[in-house]
């Protein structure tokens, strides 16, 4: 099994993190990156990752919005240099989240603008795979219908955000732009309850997959029709990637219940519902009942393993710690000018100088 989709931010939770991959029998993981307005990305931290289990671990990293973030006060590459920064270092793909309504506001430049264009035609070309969130649930944009857990994180949108479907035509102008990109779209594209649209994209871009983290709309939405989900699954079943949106620093307890509810949903007929002692994005217990699937092996086969590995390589690519070390410190001067949170940072670098040093 391969869980394509882990968050990681702190590289004290390495060591945590290579734990929840083996309580989870994961032989590899998908690490990826997020921008954020006061600590740029990640990146510092996926380096130190795979530094630290250079076999185990793929990694996305993120863009670094640095000149945006300071008001045109720093000066970063271009959008397709940052990609061959990102391949010379050893990425294994790249994580974009700059089309989620929240990051949308960091970097108010919409994804199918000429700000991206050079981008998306460096990854065509070099055919890096990217790792994508799009929108959001739908229930987002109607306050009624917004679960507690998500509004309390600014996730309920009103009329002054861009809807969904604004998201999806930007992300449709770029894929008819550049037809041959490989994508992986987080969380289902969020088209759980409209597989009729989900299999006229796979349909229509070849090189477009989608991942299962949950969202746990995805398992409601896609229980309450089993029979033709299971049709979806297997007549598709090699362009669907295993994910789990698992934190680094999660509990032990918290990453096998979210694994499990993705792997039984997928491999028996049960009906059940969120266990208690869940994360709290997977919502209370009561909120829905999820019917599983029951794919045959084949599928499954390729769900867990070979559709990642067809994307981003049977193993992952060697990392370039010299190379990751300069583009940390860079990525550290930038947050000390705009005087955001520097300690992940400044302790992946830490990390990063000692495997440099031996």
């Amino acid at each position: 099994m391969i869980d394509s989709h882990i968050h990681l931010r702190w590289p004290n939770d390495l060591e945590n993190l290579d734990m929840l991959r083996q309580s989870i029998g994961a032989q590899n993981l998908g690490v990826v990156s997020v921008i954020g307005k006061g600590d740029i990305n990640d990146n510092p931290a996926l380096y130190a990752a795979k530094a630290a289990y250079p076999d185990e671990l793929y990694i996305f990293p993120a863009l670094d919005h640095a000149a945006h973030f300071s008001g045109g006060k720093l000066s970063t590459p271009t959008m397709a240099r940052q990609i061959d920064e990102m391949v010379a270092i050893g990425a294994d793909g790249l994580k974009l989240i700059e089309s989620k309504p929240t990051h949308r506001r960091l970097v108010d430049i919409p994804i199918d603008s000429d700000h991206y264009e050079e981008m998306f035609a460096r990854l065509e070309e070099i055919g890096l795979p990217i790792v994508w969130h799009v929108a959001d649930p739908e229930e987002f944009w109607y306050p009624e219908l917004t679960p507690s857990w998500a509004s309390g994180r600014g996730w309920g949108y009103d009329r002054t955000w861009p809807s969904k479907e604004s998201f999806y035509a930007e992300v449709d102008s770029v894929l008819r732009r550049h037809p041959k990109l490989k994508v992986i779209f987080a969380h289902f594209y969020f088209l759980s309850a409209d597989l009729a649209s989900a299999a006229q994209l796979l349909d229509s871009y070849e090189g477009v997959c989608l991942d299962l983290a949950p969202g746990i709309e995805m398992f409601y939405n896609m229980s309450k029709d089993p029979d033709a989900a299971r049709d979806f699954f297997v007549k598709y079943s090699h362009r669907i990637v295993f994910g789990t949106d698992i934190e680094a620093g999660s509990s032990e307890q918290e990453a096998v219940i979210r694994a499990g509810i993705v792997t039984r949903w997928l491999e028996t007929e049960d009906e059940y519902r969120v266990p208690e002692d869940a994360d709290y994005t997977l919502g209370p217990p009561e909120d829905g009942i999820m019917r599983g699937i029951r794919l045959p092996k084949d599928s499954l086969a390729n769900i867990y393993i070979n559709n990642f590995e067809r994307l981003a390589g049977p193993q992952p690519k060697p990392l370039n710690a010299e190379l990751a070390l300069e583009q940390s410190h860079r990525i550290l001067e930038e947050i000390e000018a705009i005087e955001g949170d520097s300690e992940a940072a400044s302790d992946s670098i830490k990390r990063l100088e000692a495997v440099v040093k031996k």
